[in-house]
């Protein structure tokens, strides 16, 4: 309906909701942006039949009631028009400036993102998503409160599109509204996407609800007077109010809890609002001695805040009515934080004196929490592996633990003693000696717990190891290590390839160092390589030959023309890191006579000379490497050894004391076969060479246990 003044109601609801915040010149921007969108958006309209504009124009009046700043409104009045308009991005800045036109084309490109589901969102996109939010957290909160009205008007679009729409809302943007503490938006965004992505499961859990809330309306009624007698007599003004349980809610806990809607009996809250901490804890005894607290039901997210910022007081309490209440008691400050979350920082709460964020405020973690992203994204060169870090930054469920000091630390659930290096700084992850958890020094792989103090102990010669990957829990942690692991390993491979090359034009008569510049610039050019380190790289994986570089590297020189023996082979000393491994079919040790075989991104892999695989190997001779032990080798290896032994009580254990007799670890045991008489048991055994394997054979040999023992392979 068009009003008198020329613009429609909502443009007028809207005047008039920020002229209650505003001042008049600031209106009258995000009245000229209206002008400016209608002009451009004019003959266009949405599936609904209603004027384009009107969308755009609602947007604003979401972000108007959550008190956002006059850039944002002007912004996501003009959200669409840079891709659904002729209008421009400079013609934008002449008229309101970069900010705001920065502002519009950031939500231009959150739009064009296409998700399909959290596990197959397309991982770009979602990159490109979390680093505009590291730069302007209000893109996001206009493409939030776009993504809202979309899910209030989404019954004009088909079912197949409603699904979709409600999938991607509940996987991506729920969560992320959440991780925002903006309460109040996640918890509508979460049941419109829940009633039509399951519009039979959301109907029947709703009408299951208001049936239950009928039946014990007058135990709410009754409840929120004892309530209120109580703070009156405890001495603390607040205001109380009943809260239902959302279908979601409600669906989360049957899924999560396999639980039937009978099964579950919290469907209501109460939530006291007061003016101060101290009232706050004083609500929570008064409520405790009004009924009797279910036991380790009690959070206080108040002295240890939610990632997001959230505080409140949360204690369930066991009602004579035969049901359980939810209480939860915070001050009118966090209220509003739990409802707006880091966008209340544009409504100017939860600023000093210098009008900056405080320490601690919902925005403030925010920021912090998207840096970490930023973090994480620098040394991720792979999408769908930042999108695994992001996930599990985005969905978790939090633990506090403490430093020495004090400082509260925020991890995600199941985060490690070394995980919790990292989030003090990624080198103390890196250097990780010793973690000591409440003064007991315990294996970085400890899971930590609500309330714990840990303390990290480092030395420079520690190193990250491939093994941590197996118990680091978060994002950061992940990546620091892997990142620091694909720097080793291109180290590796970078010797290892010059190896090869330089061993492939030994056989020619040549060597690296004679290769004319020239000729090297023009094969790295030719093949698409920009540096001599690629090449290596690319040889030492066996993604490239050796040989056939040597060939073009020194064409006039000719393998035949050196003397049998002329090239030396490549010494094996079990140090080359990861660019280097030995088979697992014949498991060669030092000592035995070995060959090597460059396979296609597994690098050199070192075979015994009788390992029945080798016939093969021979018959690509480009890919056999000759190798030798060094005089001196490193580390451990592991044997594969057939023991047949008497089936009798506590074999086991003789034999496993026989092999730690030897100075020889267990790696791996299983028995494929037994019968009454004996039993075949399979062990990989770890050695230094072929003369300690050859004394652990012994050893076993005098057990009386043992009829035969073999090597395998």
């Amino acid at each position: 309906m068009q009003a008198a003044t020329g613009y429609p109601d909502a443009v007028l609801k809207l005047r008039d909701l920020l002229n209650s915040y505003l001042g008049p010149e600031k209106v009258a921007l995000v009245l000229k942006a209206y002008d400016m969108g209608e002009a451009a958006h004019r003959g266009q309209t949405r599936k609904t039949g209603e004027p384009y504009i009107l969308h755009p124009v609602a947007v604003a009046q979401i972000l108007a009631n959550m008190r956002m700043d006059h850039e944002s409104l002007a912004a996501a009045i003009l959200h669409d028009t840079i891709e659904d308009t002729p209008l421009t991005w400079d013609e934008i800045r002449s008229q309101f400036g970069s900010e705001i036109a920065d502002l519009v084309e950031g939500v231009t490109k959150l739009d064009k993102m296409k998700f399909r589901t959290r596990v197959q969102a397309d991982a770009e996109s979602f990159r490109k998503l979390m680093l505009a939010m590291s730069l302007d957290l209000r893109v996001i909160f206009i493409k939030l409160a776009d993504r809202l009205h979309n899910m209030r008007t989404l019954s004009s679009m088909s079912n197949s599109s409603r699904r979709r729409i409600a999938r991607e809302t509940l996987d991506i943007y729920a969560p992320i509204a959440d991780r925002l503490g903006m309460n109040s938006m996640k918890h509508e965004l979460e049941d419109m996407g829940f009633a039509n992505l399951y519009p039979w499961r959301h109907s029947t859990i709703a009408e299951h609800l208001k049936t239950v809330m009928g039946d014990r309306k007058e135990i709410v009624g009754n409840i929120l007077e004892v309530l209120r007698a109580r703070m009156s007599d405890a001495g603390v003004p607040c205001r109380i109010k009943g809260r239902q349980k959302s279908p979601y809610s409600i669906y989360q806990k049957m899924l999560a809890r396999d639980m039937s809607f009978r099964d579950v009996t919290d469907f209501f809250a109460f939530r006291i609002i007061t003016d101060t901490e101290a009232h706050c804890y004083l609500a929570l005894g008064a409520v405790h001695t009004l009924y009797p607290p279910k036991p380790g039901r009690f959070k206080d997210y108040i002295a240890l805040p939610k990632a997001n910022g959230y505080q409140s007081l949360h204690t369930i309490l066991n009602s004579p009515y035969g049901m359980p209440i939810e209480i939860q008691i915070r001050t009118e400050d966090m209220d509003l934080m739990a409802s707006k979350g880091a966008a209340a920082h544009w409504q100017n709460k939860g600023e000093d004196a210098s009008g900056q964020p405080t320490a601690g405020s919902a925005e403030v973690r925010a920021r912090e929490w998207l840096m970490r992203l930023v973090d994480v994204q620098r040394h991720t060169a792979d999408s769908l592996e930042f999108l695994d870090h992001a996930k599990s930054d985005l969905f978790p469920d939090e633990i506090f633990v403490f430093t020495p000091k004090g400082k509260i630390i925020d991890l995600r659930q199941n985060a490690t003693a070394l995980d919790f290096g990292y989030a003090i700084h990624t080198d103390v992850g890196n250097h990780t000696a010793t973690a000591l958890v409440d003064n007991l020094e315990v294996p970085l792989s400890t899971r930590l717990a609500n309330g714990q103090t840990v303390k990290i102990l480092t030395d420079p010669a520690v190193q990250p190891q491939p093994q941590w990957l197996e118990f680091a829990a978060t994002a950061r942690a992940r990546t620091a290590i892997r990142h620091y692991l694909k720097s080793l390993r291109q180290e590796d491979t970078v010797t290892l390839g010059m190896q090869l090359l330089e061993k492939a034009l030994n056989t020619r008569g040549s060597s690296i160092d004679e290769v004319p510049d020239e000729t090297w610039r023009q094969y790295l050019k030719e093949n698409h390589f920009k540096r001599q380190d690629e090449l290596f790289n690319d040889l030492a994986l066996g993604n490239t030959l050796a040989s056939l570089v040597a060939a073009k590297l020194a064409p006039e020189k000719s393998p035949q023309a050196v003397a049998a023996g002329g090239s030396e082979a490549i010494t094996i000393a079990g140090s080359e890191g990861s660019a280097l491994s030995f088979a697992a079919c014949c498991l060669p040790v030092p000592g035995d006579k070995i060959m090597a075989y460059v396979s296609t991104d597994k690098g050199l892999v070192v075979h015994r000379v009788q390992c029945s695989n080798v016939r093969e190997f021979r018959k690509h001779p480009d890919r056999c490497v000759d190798v030798s032990w060094a005089p001196i080798t490193k580390g451990m290896f592991p044997v594969a050894v057939r023991i047949i032994a008497r089936n009798t009580p506590g074999v086991l254990a003789s034999i496993s004391t026989s092999i730690g007799e030897a100075n020889s670890n267990i790696e791996r045991v299983a028995q494929p076969e037994a019968n009454p008489e004996t039993a075949t048991l399979l062990f990989t055994v770890s050695v230094r060479d072929r003369d300690h394997m050859a004394r652990v054979l012994r050893r076993l040999r005098r057990n009386s246990n043992v009829v035969r023992v073999n090597r395998i392979g």
